[in-house]
């Protein structure tokens, strides 16, 4: 048996909304979800490293862990970097 799949797929309208900008960095904990491309870690760690300049905290750094790139990441790291983190920075385009 073959199962064939359309490549239509269905579109909903897009979430334009923005979150609220916060007021200072002072003590604001940024951590780093790497997704392992090629010089992304180092990327936001540098990112990171300004910010820290300007009041913020350098918070953890963690990768997806053995989920590639294109996969999601697992639920044990998305909640390590809810607990120790208010901020995340991640993803990086090749």
């Amino acid at each position: 048996m073959v199962q064939i799949y359309s490549p239509e797929g269905t579109a909903g309208e897009p979430d334009n909304r923005l979150t609220s900008s916060v007021p200072t960095l002072d003590g604001l904990r940024i951590g780093v979800l790497d997704n392992e491309k090629p010089n992304a870690g180092l990327l936001m760690k540098r990112i990171v490293d300004r910010l820290v300049e300007r009041g913020a905290v350098a918070g953890p750094q963690q990768t997806k862990l053995e989920a590639k790139a294109y996969l999601p990441c697992p639920g044990e790291v998305i909640e390590y970097l809810a607990d120790n983190t208010d901020l995340v920075l991640t993803g990086s385009a090749d």
